[in-house]
Order: structure tokens, then sequence, then C-alpha cells
């Protein structure tokens, strides 16, 4: 990932309510949520809504499919590991244990979705 892609990342996690949203996406899984549903959970008006999903969808945080009358958003899972690799690319300095409770996170978090990382 270039460094620019990783700035417009961050850039885009970089406010709560923006933050809030995605994390909900990638709580939701691939099935998404509709506007409507992410708006009730998150207690967002629906233009700082919409405001918020453009910027998460322009760094690729945030994908959007249309069912029937409802837009369905779903997290940029491709992007967020990118993004996640990106950070760690050059972490531990060849001392792995320093790295270690993030590889364990990950891998609970595989395991809480009953599928393998």
């Amino acid at each position: 990932m270039e460094t620019t892609n990783a700035v417009s990342g961050l850039a885009a996690l970089a406010h709560p309510g923006r933050l809030q949203v995605f994390r909900l996406l990638v709580r939701a899984g691939h099935d998404g949520l509709a506007a409507g549903e992410i708006a009730r959970a998150t207690g967002s008006l629906p233009n700082t809504l919409s405001a918020n999903l453009n910027i998460l969808a322009g760094a690729g945080l945030v994908s959007a499919r249309r069912d029937g009358r409802s837009m369905i958003y779903t997290a940029g899972y491709d992007r967020m590991s990118e993004l996640l690799a990106f950070l760690m690319e050059d972490c531990c300095a060849g001392k792995p244990e320093i790295c270690a409770p993030l590889a364990a996170l990950a891998s609970q978090a595989c395991a809480a979705e009953g599928r393998s990382c």
C-alpha cells in the first residue's frame, strides 16, 4: 500500500462518527447494513451519515449495493487488511513478541466468526 492510500484510510477513520460507522459495519460482516439501520444504531442524522459514508467509501473502507429500495453498506475488508498490514509491516524490529498480542487478537476475532485467519 502506498503511503498516500494509508493516509487517506487513516484520515477517514480519524473522526468519531466515521470510526463508529466503520466498526459497526465490520461487526455486521459481509451482509452489511442498510443506511437506516446504521443511522438508528449510531444516532446519526441522515445528511451526516451520508457524508461519513461517502468519506469512508472514498477511502475504500466502505462499499454500497442496492437491495430494492435500500442501500446496503459493507466494510471494505480488503482495504482494512491492507491498511493493517501497512501499519504492521515494519513492526517488531526482529522481536515478534512485540506484535504477538495483535496476532492473538486477530486469531480470536477469526475464531469468533468460525473461520481461520
